[in-house]
């Protein structure tokens, strides 16, 4: 292994070993190797490149990360080839590193082919035998028979390589022949021949001395080596040319150089190289050419001046480099320069001779004058020499100068100052860098004298007198030809020190520390300083003084002062002098210390459970030592199991006398509390502890172990255990246990309560058989404590009662079949039933008894005696045996028998949603046919079949997925030649809970209490309540769930100052009734802010800031947190600080005498208060800084200006803008105003005058002035509503036809005014979030703009009059109608109502949104205008009687009822939620005469009538249809069509009041179906549709077309038929139902008419549509006509409705 180690070659860091392998058996070689740079890794094999057989042999190489290089050889399937000896050499460009090892290949041993070596005579060979194959035993060598090796020379190494050393040619060269022994006595050989060559041998020569111009030959001759051989000659390395003037002449082994005229340039080094076949070999040689010296630049006579450097100039040249000698002698050019005086030049620091021969004297001094001789030798020739003489100048020089002097301040001082030098000599002074002109200044004068004897010139400045400037450098020049002398004058001017500069280093509360700093201290040591302090309010002469402070001490300690006291501190300084003047005056406040007393008469009063009252008074004033801050309040628990450490609270002083409430104790407890006193220094000694416990308050646990036992039928006994008693939280008072039934159908019953001291208590007097839930609490002096879990349990059976009913009815001649109702009380499992039957003629004793199964309640008892008599009756059996008898009924067996039912009517309840099956089983002969019906006001409408409704052949009536419609009274009748019978079934249909009504009582900082009124139970007891709450802004909503008797809740835990939502259901049986609106409280608290009053900073310093937390006011939340940003004013980075604390915080390592801004923002629960503010620290001596200007402040006026003429510009456009879209806003609402204004002039036009009068000039009714005071109880903050959109004034109306006979008895005119609200981003009119009930609605804008994220309503204002000619049923006190008998109404008064619909998510699917809409105020002043306007009510007075906003909808109104009185009723309760009342009184009743114009509406439209339709209702999809069906319309301006179109299709009205004539029976009929946004009709068949007059009146039903309706909440006035009847009502609300059928979910029906009417059949109508849309009505005869044939009908209704979009 070959391994180079110069710094940066290669070297093997990881290698392989020898080893033996099998063919076929893979082997890697690894060598690894570093260097620098990484070297490259090269394979050998037996001297020869590994072949790279990409099937069997890879290489590959790699460098690591840590400069390594990594090569690896891999053979997959080794052959003996493969064997050998492996080398890795490793090369870089600074050299190369090897690594060999054998690999052995098992196999049949062999020589590799050897080639023929030439060998270098005198040198060493190796020659290899290379072996592959393994194993074998030996290699030898042989030459001519003979073993190797035979002499000296020769080496045979084990691996089979011969090295010869010094190879002879005679001797070494041959045949050598390789021999293995692989098997004893069997060899393998190879011979490899070996030349021998001789290299040359050059006879040694040399170039003799010779001198420029000389001849010179030299030969180079090889003595010995193999032919041929090649001689060449090479000059310094380089080739020699033939233009040097050198000849080469070569022959065969000798080679000569000739030169025919030596010069400078043939000296060099001369190479003679000769080579052979064998080697190269060379000799080198120098020839040197030798010139005598030279003078290149001789000497001159020069000047040197005296101080500088001089350089006697001498340059020669010659070869060898010529050696020069300087040498001197004395004398100048006016003596005679002797050779024989010349000495050698001393060589110096100072003199020394340059390498080009001249002489340089760094410093020329006098005596260097004279003569210099310049000589120069290089042993050619002769030497050489030349002389030269040095004149030396003087040049002006300072020769005497004090270099420091001392002055007093005041007194006169000379500074003197002599100069020599070359004549003539100026002198100059200069104070500093400034020339001193004394005729400019007259306090100094300068004199100069020269001294003719020494040659010196006297130059003296005079200071008249000195003062403190004067002490500087004063420097005196002298000046002539040859140079510039300065001497330095040091002047000191002493005086008294000035005074110290004095700091307070730190302020504590009884002592400070002081520094100084001594600015100047007049050029005298300081020998001492005093400290001098006093009172703020006192004088100096009652000071305080510290004399002869040591002048090393910077700093001193004041002690024993007074806390929070305000000190006067001077300082003065000593030196030789004398006494400075006193240091600027400081004013400092001592530190506060820590309170010496405690608070005084510190009382304790409990207040809750929870809290206890502490009040105390401030330490006495002497020994509070400061401002009282704060107070702390410990209190700890002092019973048993505490561990007696007290808990802190703070509190902020607010004077002489404090309270505070330690709130969130335990419960009945006993507490000690102490009161510590606070100021800035800190905490002061503790009050003595004071007891005081807690009230009682109610237990937190129930009692435990509760068991119930079942011990008769009617009896029970309850047992229970004490609750812990650390959960009474006071005496323990008794026991309450609180049961009530569960009845089978899941009804509960009436919930009692039993008291007792005991831990046991019977219950007596329970129902038989039936399940009981228990609940036991106890209570204490504070009410009752938490129930225990509900305990359930079941009385024991018993005799059952009597069965609840009994039939008895003959099937044939020979049998009765007997059918009855379970027992009230079943007391237990009914197991069987027992008939009885006995015949009182028959004789017999003992009646008769048939066994009955349990399931069925018939019975068929059969071979009974035709037209006998018979008695039944039943008893029920259970366990405990038979019960009572029933009643007993007579039957007697007939062939032909009526119709009569078996089943029995009663009142059923279902849960809704549910599938009921009404029984109704009939016998007779023959065959009795079933009908159903129902009841609806005054007539029994059949029950209508559908998917919905069957009849079952048993007669049975089943009705799917039943809803609260469906309640009501069914009849079943059964009917057959010989009679009939009927059986009435009432069906409740029991549905979710409505709405409660949600009130907030008290807030608190952590607490909301809210109280509640709940809606109707829906048929089934409540269960309970689910309070959902959240914060305002969030949608992550809490359940809290909540007993049924519960009627408020206290929401505790949470945050200060926040706003929640919340809302709460009700939960029955059937399910979770709908959630209340939501409301919104918050709690008590607000962000915090700083107080005005107090300051920012306690203390500024020059390097410390102290900010005073307290005067933030934590808004009733605790502040949590407290920002501080700061930063020098005029730069751009702010410094943070974040802390905790709510006292005082430093801010540290400020600037010195530097403005400051800063910015505070304190935040708790409710939010964050800034407070911004800018101080400045103090300068070094204490003193204030003035206020600074920026560069950027040097235009304030300008910004100024600008800053006041933007707002100011910006406000001015912002108020035209808003102005200019106010007056936008104001000519479109006047444009609606005026449309609403022709649409009455045209109602009270038509209604003045016939039906079938042409429109003729304006109208002759009277105009109206309305008047709405008090309105605006409904929009209050109207200017903050935002206004949504703009308002169309389209009235769409029905359109039918007149086909059923009836009587008006009844006349309502509703207006509904719809508008949409939170759509998109938009913000209702009145935002219904915020609204509680029993308030008026609130914009709140300033707590939140943006309401769509939180609720979904669509609104509408419906008003709504309902007036009855006849006496009407009274619902309510409210609506107050008297009839008359004799057929004259008298009114006293009538109630409009105003109704606000929410629409919630559940079951709202019927409303759909208008697309604009106007204000409430403008909504609601059309509405009244409208209702006035066709009621007549001229001098009708106006006011509202009650107003309550909230949401008024329910699912009842949701899905649509027929039941109008439930509607109505639920409608007109004084404490419905959304419902504002307008009482007017009545004007003096009108001719009956005005009601013969009646509008009759008819299905026909003229053609051209659609041209004067305005132009927004042409904009309707149903009027654009239409157009294509009619002439093109003449070009009218928009404004004229509108009125045109209005004028020409006005309605006729009649008059409010009318007085009937029985004999002049009137048919009175006034309404349109108020519908908003049109949709396609769709029929359905079916009964009752919602709230609206869908529905089926009383007197007639219209079975046509029918669907749901909008939920609208309108009032209508249902009258009864009296006196009088007349005949269009029931086709007018046949037509309303029509209508309304017709109109999709989106349409809401004005009002809703029915009253009564005949009863008996009801002819069927039908209505007849205007295309998919209502269309105008127009008045025709022909409808009046008809309406007056069927005026002696049954009576109806007829609804009259607008609905404004």
């Amino acid at each position: 292994m070959k391994i180079m180690n110069a710094y940066g070659t290669p070297r093997i860091v990881a290698s392989f070993s020898e080893r033996v392998v099998v063919p076929g058996e893979p082997f890697s070689l690894m060598c690894a190797a570093k260097g620098a740079p990484p070297p490259t890794i090269t394979w050998t094999l037996d001297d020869e490149p590994v072949a790279r057989d990409l099937s069997r042999v890879r290489a590959s190489q790699y460098t690591l990360s840590d400069g390594s290089t990594v090569s690896h050889v891999n053979v997959s399937s080794p052959q003996i080839r493969d064997g050998g000896v492996y080398r890795c050499a490793a090369r870089n460009s600074a050299g190369s590193a090897e690594y060999q090892a054998r690999i052995n290949v098992r196999g049949p041993p062999r020589i590799r082919p050897m080639k023929n070596i030439t060998a270098v005579a005198g040198r060493n060979t190796f020659i290899n035998c290379r072996v592959i194959g393994y194993p074998y035993y030996s290699i030898n060598w042989y030459k001519e028979g003979l073993l190797l090796p035979d002499n000296h020379r020769q080496v045979v190494y084990e691996n089979g390589t011969l090295k010869l050393s010094d190879v002879q040619k005679g001797m070494d060269e041959g045949a050598y022949v390789c021999s293995v022994l692989i098997q004893p006595q069997l060899f393998i050989t190879q011979t490899v021949y070996v030349t021998v060559k001789v290299p040359p041998l050059i006879q040694p020569f040399d170039f003799p001395p010779t001198s420029i111009g000389k001849l010179m030959y030299i030969a180079c001759v090889v003595s010995s080596g193999d032919m041929p051989i090649r001689i060449t000659w090479r000059k310094d390395g380089q080739e020699i040319v033939p233009s040097s003037g050198i000849t080469i002449d070569t022959k065969e082994f000798m080679s000569s150089l000739q030169i025919s005229k030596v010069s400078l340039k043939h000296n060099g080094n001369y190479t003679c190289i000769a080579s052979n076949d064998a080697a190269t070999v060379s000799t080198e040689r120098q020839l040197t050419v030798t010139v005598p010296p030279r003078f290149v630049v001789q000497p001159n006579n020069q000047d040197g001046i005296y101080g500088k450097a001089g350089i006697l100039n001498c340059s020669v040249d010659g070869y060898p480099p010529p050696k020069v000698m300087w040498k001197h002698a004395k004398g100048t050019l006016a003596g005679i320069g002797n050779p024989q005086q010349y000495h050698p030049v001393p060589l110096t620091g100072r003199i020394q001779i340059m390498n080009n021969g001249s002489l340089l004297i760094r410093h020329v001094l006098e005596e260097d004058r004279g003569f210099y001789l310049c000589q120069a030798s290089n042993g050619v020739g002769s030497d050489i020499s030349k002389s030269m003489v040095l004149t030396v100048k003087i040049p002006a020089m300072i020769t005497s100068h004090p270099n420091t002097t001392m002055a007093k301040k005041g007194h006169v001082k000379e500074l003197n100052c002599t100069a020599r030098g070359e004549w003539p000599i100026i002198i100059r002074w200069e104070r500093g860098d400034t020339v001193i002109d004394p005729d400019r200044n007259p306090r100094y004068s300068i004199t100069t004298s020269p001294n003719e004897k020494t040659d010196e010139v006297l130059s003296t400045l005079k200071l008249k007198p000195a003062e403190r400037e004067d002490s500087v450098f004063f420097s005196c020049h002298a000046i002539n030809s040859y140079g510039e002398g300065r001497g330095l004058i040091q002047l000191t001017v002493q005086e008294p020190p000035d005074p110290p500069e004095l700091e307070v280093r730190e302020v504590k509360d009884r002592s400070m520390n002081l520094r100084w700093t001594q600015r100047f201290d007049g050029n005298s040591v300081i020998t001492s300083y005093d400290i001098e302090y006093k009172n703020k309010t006192d004088s100096w002469e009652l000071k305080h003084a510290t004399r002869n402070i040591s002048p090393t001490n910077n700093q001193a300690n004041i002690v024993d002062l007074h806390p929070a006291s305000v000190y006067s501190i001077r300082m003065y300084s000593y030196n030789a002098i004398g006494k400075s003047e006193a240091s600027k005056e400081l004013t400092i406040s001592t530190e506060e210390a820590q309170p010496d007393g405690p608070p005084m008469d510190v009382i304790l009063q409990p207040v809750t459970s929870q809290s206890i009252r502490v009040t105390w008074k401030a330490p006495r004033k002497e020994l509070q030592n400061g401002v009282i801050r704060g107070y702390q309040i410990g209190y700890r628990e002092n019973g048993p199991g505490s561990n007696g450490q007290y808990s802190i609270v703070e509190m902020k002083a607010t004077g002489d006398s404090e309270v505070y409430t330690l709130d969130n104790l335990k419960k009945f407890a006993q507490y000690g509390v102490v009161v510590q006193a606070f100021n800035r220094a800190g905490t002061g000694p503790s009050s003595s502890e004071i007891n005081a416990t807690t009230l009682e308050d109610v237990p937190s646990q129930p009692p435990q172990n509760v068991r119930a036992i079942s011990v008769t039928s009617d009896e029970a006994v309850i047992t229970w255990a004490e609750p812990p008693r650390m959960t009474l939280h006071g005496v323990l008072k008794g026991y309450r246990v609180v049961f009530w039934a569960v009845f089978p159908d899941g009804e509960w019953g009436e919930m009692q309560n039993i008291t007792t001291t005991k831990e046991q208590v019977e219950l007596r007097g329970l129902e038989k058989f039936t399940n009981y839930s228990i609940q036991v609490l106890a209570y204490t002096q504070a009410g009752d404590g938490v129930r225990s879990n509900v305990l359930y349990i079941q009385t024991r059976e018993d005799y059952p009662g009597p069965p609840a009913g009994i039939k008895a009815v003959p099937s044939s001649a020979s049998s009765v079949v007997v059918s009855w109702l379970p027992p009230h009380k079943p007391n237990g499992i009914i197991r069987k039933y027992t008939i009885y039957c006995s015949s009182p003629g028959s004789g017999q004793p003992l009646p008769s008894e048939y066994e009955a199964n349990p399931e069925l309640l018939f019975y068929r008892i059969t071979h009974l005696n035709h037209r006998q008599q018979y008695l039944i009756w039943a008893a029920a059996v259970t366990t405990a045996g038979r019960g009572n008898f029933s009643d007993k009924v007579t039957v007697e067996p007939a062939a032909k028998a009526p119709a009569k039912i078996l089943s029995f009517g009663g009142t059923v309840t279902t849960p809704w949603m549910k599938e009921v099956r009404l029984p109704c089983s009939s016998v007779g002969e023959p065959t009795p046919t079933i009908k159903w019906t129902k009841d609806s006001e005054d007539t029994a409408i059949p029950v209508s079949l559908d998917g919905q409704r069957l009849i079952l052949a048993n007669g049975t009536l089943v009705l799917r997925s039943v809803k609260a419609e469906d309640s009501g009274y069914y009849t079943c009748t059964a009917t057959n030649t010989l009679g009939f019978d009927t059986i009435i079934v009432n069906l409740l249909v029991q549905v979710p809970p409505d709405q409660p009504r949600l009130t907030v009582s008290t807030t608190s900082t952590s607490s909301i209490t809210l109280a509640w009124i709940p809606g109707d139970n829906g048929g089934s007891s409540i269960r309970g309540f689910v309070l959902q709450y959240s914060v305002d802004n969030t949608e992550e909503w809490k359940d809290v769930f909540i007993s049924s008797s519960e009627r408020s809740f206290k929401l505790d835990n949470l945050r200060c100052g926040t706003w929640y939502k919340v809302k709460l259901a009700a939960k029955n049986s059937v399910g979770a009734g709908r959630i209340s609106e939501i409301i919104e409280a918050k709690t008590h608290g607000r962000e915090p802010q700083f107080n005005k009053d107090q300051p920012v900073f306690t203390h500024i310093n020059s390097s410390h800031a102290r900010l005073n937390l307290q005067g933030w006011a934590s808004g009733g939340c605790p502040i949590s947190a407290v920002t501080l940003e700061f930063r020098p004013k005029g730069t751009w980075t702010w410094q943070s600080v974040r802390t905790n604390a709510t006292t005082d915080v430093f801010l540290a390592e400020l600037r010195e005498a530097t403005w400051y801004e800063l910015k505070m923002k304190a935040c708790n629960s409710a939010g964050c208060g800034n407070q911004s503010s800018q101080f400045a620290t103090l300068d070094y001596d204490g003193s204030t800084i003035p206020p600074i200007k920026s560069p950027l402040e040097k235009n304030d006026d300008v910004k100024k200006l600008f800053s006041i003429g933007c707002p100011v510009i910006l406000v001015t456009l912002g108020v035209a803008l808003l102005f200019i879209i106010r007056k936008k806003r104001k000519e479109k609402r006047l444009k609606r105003l005026r449309d609403a204004k022709s649409l009455a002039e045209m109602l009270i036009s038509k209604n003045n005058r016939s039906f079938d009068t042409p429109v003729k000039g304006p109208p002759q009714g009277p105009r109206l002035h309305i008047d709405i005071p008090r309105v605006q109880l409904l929009i209050e903050d109207k200017e903050g509503i935002k206004q949504i959109g703009e308002d169309k004034a389209t009235i769409p109306v029905t359109d039918t036809e007149f086909n059923q006979t009836g009587n008006p008895q009844s006349f309502c005119t509703g207006v509904s005014v719809h508008h949409p609200a939170l759509i998109q981003n938009t913000g209702p009119l009145i935002d219904m979030s915020d609204i509680r009930p029993g308030t008026n609605p609130v914009s709140r804008k300033s707590v939140k703009s943006a309401h769509s994220i939180r609720n979904r309503y669509s609104s509408q204002w419906t008003l709504t009059k309902c007036q009855a000619s006849t006496p009407a049923r009274t619902l309510t006190s409210d609506w107050r109608t008297v009839g008359s008998q004799h057929g004259i109404t008298v009114t006293e008064s009538d109630s409009y109502s105003a109704s606000l619909s929410q629409d919630t998510d559940k079951g709202r699917n019927s409303m759909v949104s208008t697309e604009s809409a106007s204000s409430t105020y403008e909504e609601l002043a059309r509405a009244y205008e409208h209702a006035k306007l066709e009621e007549h009510l001229q001098h009708a007075k106006f006011e509202i009687t009650e107003c309550f906003i909230s949401d008024s909808s329910s699912d009842q109104m949701t899905t649509g009822t027929n039941d109008n009185a439930d509607s109505m009723t639920s409608m007109s309760t004084p404490s419905e939620p959304g419902i504002c009342r307008f009482t007017a009184s009545p004007p003096k009743p009108q001719d009956y005469d005005r009601g013969k114009n009646v509008a009759v509406p008819i299905p026909h439209r003229a053609k051209s009538d659609y041209c004067n339709l305005p132009l927004y209702m042409k904009s309707d999809p149903f009027f654009r249809k239409q157009s294509e069906h009619h002439d093109p319309c003449p070009v009218v301006p928009p404004r004229e069509a509108s009125i045109r179109g209005l004028a020409q299709r006005a309605y006729h009205t009649q008059g409010r009041h009318v007085t009937m004539d029985s004999a002049k029976q009137q048919a009175l009929t006034m309404g349109h179906s108020g519908l908003s946004n049109l949709t396609s009709s769709g029929a359905s068949s079916g009964g009752a549709t919602g709230g609206c007059g869908g529905g089926s009146g009383s007197g007639g039903a219209s079975s046509s077309s029918s669907s749901s309706t909008l939920p609208q909440r309108t009032l209508t006035m249902p009258g009864s038929s009296a006196s009088v009847a007349q005949s269009a009502a029931a086709a007018a609300a046949a037509t309303a139902a029509a209508a309304a059928g017709a109109s999709s979910s989106s349409g809401g029906c004005g009002a809703v008419g029915a009253t009564g009417g005949t009863p008996g059949g009801v002819s069927s109508s039908s209505s007849k549509m205007g295309g998919s849309r209502d269309s105008l009505l127009e008045s025709s005869s022909s409808g009046l006509g008809r309406l007056q044939k069927q005026r002696d009908g049954g009576a109806g209704a007829y609804s009259k409705s607008y609905t404004l979009v």
